[in-house]
């Protein structure tokens, strides 16, 4: 430690300590211990692991030995999720007044119950991952086969994410699923709230900036292209505005391309639509129908020299005829 540093440091840490005291507690610290972001990811990939052992996995695999392989796996994600939950929970307890917190036990139990619950539901998780999967592949002509898409495709990454995070959002697990769809979103670029319900065959084109806000509600076989936002039309109500319907619903079979904004509560896309892209639509739009913006007028200006403003000849044109 330099000597400069040594004489600053009790006067730092007395600032350090008076910022905590005048933070709200359960910001800066309580007595809880919080969950571990580095577990969750830990948790999400030895998922990934399950889901997909010939991609992920760390070994190879035979019939003999596949059902030893799963059920080790299981054993490690239940243990590793059942402590993350129980560490969620003890947290949201110690914000909450001292008449209204609950036994520890009680909450080990509910982190028990949670955790084979979640376990209980991954079959259903995966196969609707199989179905993302076949609308990129089905969506895609640039997908040479379905490994390629396991494999490098990031909206396939973030939809297993997703879908693992809502499945704890719905048992109302706190903290948790966000942190979840953050890691994706940090990964991707995808921004998908876990609170978001989508539907069957899904498929994010390209991905990056797509935004699904909390209370947005996706039907079959929609297709996203890049940029697209399901937001709310509004933030200015803050907390005030927590439960309530904020984001759009989308109908089954719609496709919105790339950079359309699609905003508010009560804008329903109905089934079967095309929304064009750079579109902004805050209000309902009937089934089957096609949106789009007109082409704005392009003014093309051929053969001049940026730089210098001089005109530049044209090398196709006829030569002139000197007399």
């Amino acid at each position: 430690m330099s000597r400069a540093f040594n004489k600053q440091i009790n006067t730092l840490n007395q600032e350090m300590v008076q910022i905590y005291r005048n933070d709200n507690a359960y910001i800066s610290y309580t007595s809880a211990a919080l969950p571990q972001r580095s577990a969750m990811i830990e948790i999400l990939n030895e998922i990934r692991k399950l889901f997909y052992p010939r991609h992920y996995g760390d070994r190879q695999l035979f019939d003999c030995t596949i059902r030893y392989y799963i059920g080790n796996l299981m054993m490690s994600i239940e243990e590793r999720l059942h402590h993350q939950v129980r560490l969620a929970l003890l947290r949201a307890n110690d914000t909450k007044p001292n008449d209204a917190k609950e036994d520890p036990e009680a909450i080990d139990e509910q982190a028990s119950v949670i955790s084979c619950e979640f376990m209980s539901r991954l079959p259903k998780v995966r196969q609707m991952l199989t179905m993302d999967v076949q609308a990129a592949y089905d969506g895609d002509p640039a997908a040479s086969d379905l490994d390629e898409i396991v494999l490098t495709y990031p909206g396939i990454f973030t939809m297993m994410v997703y879908r693992l995070a809502h499945e704890l959002y719905t048992m109302h697990v706190p903290i948790l699923p966000r942190m979840m769809t953050e890691y994706a979103h940090s990964r991707t670029g995808i921004d998908i709230n876990p609170g978001a319900v989508i539907g069957k065959y899904f498929f994010m084109d390209h991905g990056t900036g797509i935004v699904i806000g909390e209370t947005t509600e996706i039907g079959d076989y929609v297709k996203l292209y890049q940029g697209v936002t399901l937001g709310a039309l509004s933030t200015r109500g803050g907390q005030r505005l927590r439960g309530k319907k904020r984001h759009p619903t989308i109908g089954d079979r719609v496709t919105i391309y790339s950079n359309a904004s699609v905003l508010g509560g009560e804008t329903v896309i109905g089934h079967d639509t095309i929304i064009g892209g750079n579109c902004f639509i805050t209000e309902p739009i009937p089934a089957c129908s096609r949106v789009f913006i007109k082409n704005p007028d392009l003014t093309i200006e051929k053969g001049l020299d940026h730089r210098t403003g001089t005109e530049i000849p044209n090398p196709d044109a006829e030569p002139e005829l000197v007399d």
